[in-house]
């Protein structure tokens, strides 16, 4: 699977991606807001992919990396996962470089993935769960017509707000 916007390439990762994907999951900027075990060398991040490979032909999600269309190498991830069991509702997840934030490279890939999960897949809405003091992704999830839900917590995650963005009753189109 691929995605193309007018600056980016959203493309499955395979083991030839191991040193990207450590360099995204184990930068520490990224890291400070988000719960995980982060890889730490190149058998973590290649454990990961592989993990991604397999729940991806279970289609349990969909998982891929963002790079420049003038570069091969990953410059971040985004992903629809956590699909619920009538695959009617997905959570969205993204990480960038923060060498490359506040340069709409994120808001492209988000744009092309929600058009992906609404239009192709039929979703009825797609999730999106972030830090409370994570400014940059509230802005991206507000940006993109993300309602807060008030009252709503992740589980496990008393830092965590969930915002939610709904396909509009009654046709396939979603507000962008």
């Amino acid at each position: 699977m691929k995605l193309e916007t007018p600056r980016l390439i959203l493309k499955e990762i395979d083991e030839s991606f191991t040193e990207d994907i450590l360099r995204i999951r184990g930068n520490e900027v990224i890291n400070k807001f988000v719960r995980r075990n982060s890889p730490k060398n190149n058998y973590d991040a290649l454990q990961f992919i592989l993990t991604i490979k397999e729940r991806t032909k279970n289609n349990q999600t969909i998982y891929l990396g963002i790079s420049l269309k003038d570069q091969w190498n990953l410059i971040g991830t985004i992903c629809l996962w956590n699909f619920s069991e009538d695959r009617k509702t997905a959570e969205v997840g993204y990480e960038l470089l923060p060498e490359y934030h506040r340069q709409g490279i994120m808001s492209e890939a988000l744009k092309a993935v929600l058009d992906y999960g609404f239009n192709e897949l039929h979703l009825h809405e797609i999730v999106g769960i972030t830090h409370k003091f994570n400014e940059n992704s509230k802005g991206l999830l507000l940006k993109h017509d993300f309602i807060l839900e008030e009252g709503k917590e992740d589980e496990g995650f008393p830092d965590n707000i969930i915002f939610s963005l709904k396909r509009l009753s009654g046709n396939d189109e979603y507000k962008s």
